[in-house]
């Protein structure tokens, strides 16, 4: 009896002995990952680079077996399009213009110098020319073959022919032009130097018609794109089933993809998101090669792109690096602010009949909140797409969510340590459980508000690189549904407004609000259609 007593002993300290060392391991992660010197690891970037290392160096400490395309790493490039450069400017009567505010090359414009002392009222050889869009607008109202790409391609090669350097487009009309910078279009360049100049411009630096203006303007267009890499380690254990745990590494960098909520250009050193995700996978991984029910093999996957549109998993499912039979995906992201006041909400939880069978049974001592739906802004939503039956853990959002001011002091450590060991028990108890089903659910619930008051319903594919805005989905019961839109469709124009991207599909989607009816136009392979609209 005193013998066993003891061993129960001895085993609560040694219980206890390997916490503390988890919660010492957990916050040395977090602290090396969310360092200044990482930069806040934009994807592509040295500082993302370093943070790949860091964790291949950690399953190579612990004897785990690489599972990328090259050893631990699966490579693959973030198209950014064609943009333009630091060399691009434009200077009027010796003001700068802000590109993108007050004015922006057509993406189809060559890149050239040009410069000259051209007034709006006149168009003389050898200078550049202004072109107000009014008469051309008015003209085509209610044609809806009308091309205003094609239409400036028309006059800057008329212009060409009598003489102009470059075409200055404005839009002196209340029409909506529809011009807008597509980093994606790849035609045939035009024969002179297009530049469009906003609304806002207008009357600061052209608000005198018969005015001469001294103009020097420089056009450098150029091709870009970062090499984003997944991380992918394994454990074998000869199982026909493989459960996939995920975390994103990468995060905001300087904020220069335009996804901080603060301003200034400052590292986001994203402690929690998602440092403290990666750090519990890594230490999730740690557990599980010390001693692993058997009923499954686990890959472990890092991805990268996730602040971009997920696109590190839909990379890897799309491109796997290993054959497996997912039996179920369960993905950390933002897990390190978990207390007593805010819960570990656990989404997910209605992807398969036995989460609700399991999960009461393994919280222990967890506060937590669930959530239905299989969808979401996190890497998890790219493998229910799959039909595969996933969890999402998330400790809450909080003020210093995508700021500088995310950092690894902010952290919980034991209540990170308390997520992995229950992370744990929850493969324990379905260890013997088969390959769960899978069930598809609901409209998500959490997530990131877009502020808008009317919505499609629809699940935007972030890496497509052509005209107009691909859907990765539709979300069920909602307007898209109903519409009969699906997977692979390219939404390309809501009532007058064109868009060219997720960027500018979501202005447009602004213009509206509940109860305007307007039609929607789209494409379903090579085919154009248009649908009624009512939000």
């Amino acid at each position: 009896m005193l013998a066993g007593a003891q061993s129960k002993k001895k085993k609560r300290q040694a219980d206890e002995r390997a916490r503390l060392e988890r919660i010492s391991l957990l916050q040395n992660h977090v602290k090396w990952l969310s360092d200044d010197q990482l930069e806040g690891r934009r994807t592509g970037t040295p500082g993302e680079e370093k943070a790949m290392q860091y964790i291949i160096d950690q399953y190579q400490q612990m004897g785990l077996a690489p599972a990328g395309a090259q050893g631990f790493v699966q490579e693959f490039f973030v198209q950014e399009g064609r943009l333009p450069d630091s060399a691009t400017r434009f200077m009027v009567g010796g003001r700068s213009l802000q590109l993108m505010k007050d004015f922006f090359p057509l993406a189809y414009s060559p890149s050239a110098k040009v410069s000259g002392s051209p007034a709006m009222a006149l168009r003389e050889s050898g200078e550049p020319w202004f072109f107000d869009l009014r008469e051309l607008l008015e003209a085509n109202t209610g044609n809806p073959h009308f091309d205003i790409n094609a239409a400036l391609r028309e006059q800057s090669t008329k212009a060409l022919q009598k003489g102009a350097t470059a075409l200055l487009v404005y839009n002196s009309s209340t029409i909506t032009d529809n011009i807008q910078y597509n980093k994606f279009d790849s035609s045939k360049a035009a024969a002179l130097p297009i530049v469009y100049l906003t609304r806002s411009a207008l009357p600061v630096y052209f608000n005198d018609p018969a005015a001469t203006l001294d103009i020097d303007l420089t056009i450098s267009i150029s091709e870009r794109k970062r090499k984003g890499r997944n991380v992918a380690a394994f454990i074998d254990n000869k199982a026909a089933t493989t459960i996939v745990l995920g975390a994103h590494y990468d995060h905001l960098g300087y904020g220069e993809d335009k996804n901080a909520l603060d301003t200034g250009y400052v590292i986001r050193n994203g402690a929690d998101d998602n440092a403290s995700g990666t750090a519990a996978l890594i230490e999730l991984a740690r557990l599980l090669q010390q001693s692993a029910p058997v009923g499954n093999n686990y890959l472990f996957l890092h991805f990268s792109g996730e602040e971009l549109g997920l696109l590190g998993s839909k990379f890897w499912l799309e491109n796997p690096t290993k054959a497996i039979q997912p039996n179920y995906m369960i993905n950390m992201d933002m897990v390190g602010r978990y207390d007593t006041a805010r819960k570990l909400t656990i989404g997910g939880y209605g992807t398969s009949p036995v989460w609700s069978e399991v999960l009461p049974s393994v919280t222990a001592s967890l506060i937590t909140h669930y959530d239905s739906t299989g969808s979401g802004p996190s890497d998890h939503a790219s493998f229910y797409r799959k039909d595969i039956p996933v969890l999402f853990l998330f400790t809450g959002s909080h003020s210093d969510y995508h700021k500088s001011t995310d950092d690894w002091e902010k952290i919980n450590y034991e209540g990170q340590e308390e997520i992995v060991r229950f992370v744990y028990r929850l493969i324990e108890a379905t260890d013997a459980k088969g390959k769960l089903p899978f069930i598809k659910t609901r409209e998500p619930q959490m997530g990131r508000s877009s502020g808008f008051t009317v919505s499609l319903g629809v699940i935007p594919d972030y890496g497509y690189t052509g005209t107009g805005m691909r859907l990765d989905g539709v979300s069920p019961g909602k307007l898209a549904e109903k519409l009969g839109l699906k997977a692979g469709d390219i939404l390309l124009q809501l009532g007058d407004y064109k868009f060219v991207d997720v960027s500018t599909y979501m202005q447009s989607l602004g213009k509206f609000k509940k109860g305007d009816k307007t039609v929607l136009r789209y494409k379903r392979g090579a085919d154009e259609q248009v649908v009624d609209v009512q939000f």
